[in-house]
């Protein structure tokens, strides 16, 4: 290696290094549209059903991605020429995304209006009305993910919105925060986060207290100490429940005398049931409720819950459904 090549390495090394944590630009930019179909919720099905409304197709607007909802895809699918599997991958989201701009009207722009509310918290008001106040949150969202600040949405702008992680709304649905060091970590896919709310919503009236979550994703992904996974946004870590239901302030364990199992599966059984057909796995250590085919046997599980949520066609094997 010549002396000059030797200079160089160490720049050129930081010059990735910075690239790879500048914020938003490159994680964002990797991501495809997700995946979606039979089972799902969240705020990217409410797209999804708002942009079949847009090219008039009937559908509900409640986020969730039941058989009315399939039904629905598979009609827009078969009149746009494409396969009619009723699954919303890239090449339908390419149809069904429609351009929108200052002036723009209509249910693609309540699309967008709840995307930069669930996904950059912008406050907007839900009236289809692409006005001043909605390109103004539009732009900021353009350059939290190193866009230009053109005011406009096609298919490239639609894809980084909707791709964004998203935070829980800890203070309306029965959920609190727990942190064991790593910041903010709380962000999910928009399905992990719609099927974790539908989930402790169920459990609300059971008696046992709030969902108490942990590490999801940092908000682009990528790495996280102490974890192998939770970089993707589908992996939910939950505390158990304990006899006091009071495991906002405080955590147990398996071994412990305050675990409440019951109550605990009474939990996952609910994360199932929100989620059908997208939940891969839950590790916890417990041996009941591993021989009840609830959870799975996993190193370092005996205090918590770990959802791992799937997506159909996902391009990594653990995540896929």
């Amino acid at each position: 290696m010549s002396k000059m090549i030797r200079r160089l390495v160490p720049f050129v090394f930081a010059l990735l290094v910075l690239a790879a944590s500048a914020p938003g630009a490159a994680a964002s930019a990797a991501r495809e549209f997700p995946n979606q179909s039979l089972g799902n919720r969240g705020e990217n099905v409410r797209a999804i059903q708002g942009f079949l409304l847009a090219h008039d197709v009937v559908a509900p607007t409640d986020g969730i991605f039941a058989k009315s909802t399939r039904a629905a895809v598979k009609t827009f699918q078969a009149a746009n020429g494409l396969t009619a599997k009723g699954v919303v991958g890239d090449s339908t989201w390419a149809k069904l995304v429609v351009r929108v701009s200052l002036g723009s009207t209509g249910e693609a722009v309540k699309v967008l209006q709840r995307q930069l509310n669930a996904k950059r918290q912008a406050g907007l008001e839900v009236d289809g009305d692409f006005d001043v106040a909605t390109r103004k949150a539009l732009n900021a969202f353009r350059s939290h993910v190193g866009m230009p600040r053109t005011g406009k949405v096609g298919p490239l702008t639609w894809r980084r919105l909707i791709a964004h992680f998203e935070l829980p709304r800890f203070k309306v649905n029965n959920l609190c925060d727990y942190s064991v060091g790593n910041g903010a970590a709380n962000w999910g896919t928009s399905a992990a986060i719609g099927q974790l709310e539908a989930a402790a919503s169920a459990f609300q009236g059971k008696g046992h207290g709030r969902v108490s979550v942990g590490d999801v994703s940092r908000e682009h992904g990528g790495d996280i100490p102490l974890h192998a996974t939770h970089e993707v946004g589908l992996d939910v870590d939950i505390r158990l429940i304990r006899d006091a239901g009071d495991q906002c302030r405080w955590g147990t364990n398996r071994l412990w005398s305050t675990y409440d199992r019951s109550a605990t599966r009474q939990l996952i059984k609910a994360i199932r049931a929100a989620a059908p057909g997208h939940v891969k796995l839950i590790y916890f250590n417990d041996p009941v409720l591993i021989n009840e085919g609830l959870t799975t046997w996993y190193a370092g599980h005996d205090d918590h819950l770990h959802v791992r949520y799937c997506e159909r066609s996902y391009e990594i094997a653990r995540y896929r459904c």
